[in-house]
C-alpha cells in the first residue's frame, strides 16, 4: 500500500479541514522533529516535548499559508527553530547550565564509560549560541544541505557556512583530547 504524500494530507487538511489528515502528519514528523529538539535542549525531554507541541499548534494554525516550496518536515523545523530561539530570548536568565545540562543528559541515556565521547560531545553542543548548536544539528545530524538549512533558519547561505564552519572548529577544539587518544 503506498503511503499518502505530505502534500496531500495538507491539501486536505487546509480544503477539508480534515484533522485525520493533520494527525498523519504528526505522527509522521513527531518522533524525528522530538529527537532533533532533545538534542539542541541537552536532553531536557520536557522542554523539547513543549517546543514540539508549540510547533504543530503553530503549523496547524499556519497550514493554509504553507506553500509547498520546500519540504514540510523543513518547514516544521523552521518553526521549532523560532520557538526554540524565542525561549533562549526569553529565558535567557534561567538556561541550563553545563553541568545540569550533561546531568539531563546522563539520566536520560544511562550513561556508561564507553559513552564518554557521547557526553562529551553533548556538552560541547550545550556550549555554543543556539543558531550555531542548530545549524551544526541541522547539518550533522540531519544531513541536511546548506540550502535546506538557510531555507529552516532563514539566514542568508553564508551565514550557515559560517556557523558551521565555526561550530566545527569549538567543537574540534574541545574534543580534541578524544582525538589525540587521551580520554581512553
Amino acid at each position: 500500500m503506498n503511503e499518502v504524500s505530505d502534500q496531500v494530507l495538507i491539501q486536505k487538511v487546509v480544503t477539508l479541514n480534515c484533522h485525520d489528515s493533520f494527525a498523519d502528519l504528526v505522527k509522521r514528523h513527531q518522533s524525528s522533529l522530538r529527537y532533533s529538539l532533545r538534542q539542541i535542549t541537552g536532553w531536557d525531554q520536557a522542554l523539547a516535548d513543549d517546543i514540539a507541541q508549540e510547533t504543530f499548534i503553530k503549523a496547524y494554525q499556519a497550514i493554509p499559508s504553507f506553500k509547498g516550496t520546500a519540504k514540510f518536515s523543513s518547514w516544521l523545523y523552521r518553526i521549532a527553530y523560532n520557538i526554540f530561539v524565542s525561549h533562549f530570548r526569553v529565558a535567557r536568565n534561567r538556561e541550563l547550565t553545563s553541568s545540569e545540562t550533561v546531568s539531563n543528559y546522563s539520566r536520560c541515556v544511562g550513561l556508561s564509560e564507553s559513552s564518554d565521547l557521547h557526553r562529551d560531545l553533548a556538552k560541547a553542543l550545550l556550549n555554543l549560541p543556539p543558531k550555531q548548536r542548530i545549524a551544526l544539528h541541522l547539518h550533522l545530524h540531519k544531513q541536511l544541505t546548506h540550502d535546506e538549512i538557510c531555507n529552516i533558519m532563514e539566514i542568508p547561505l553564508g551565514s550557515v557556512k559560517t556557523l558551521i564552519t565555526r561550530g566545527k572548529k569549538i567543537l574540534q577544539d574541545d574534543l580534541s583530547s578524544w582525538k589525540h587518544g587521551d580520554r581512553i
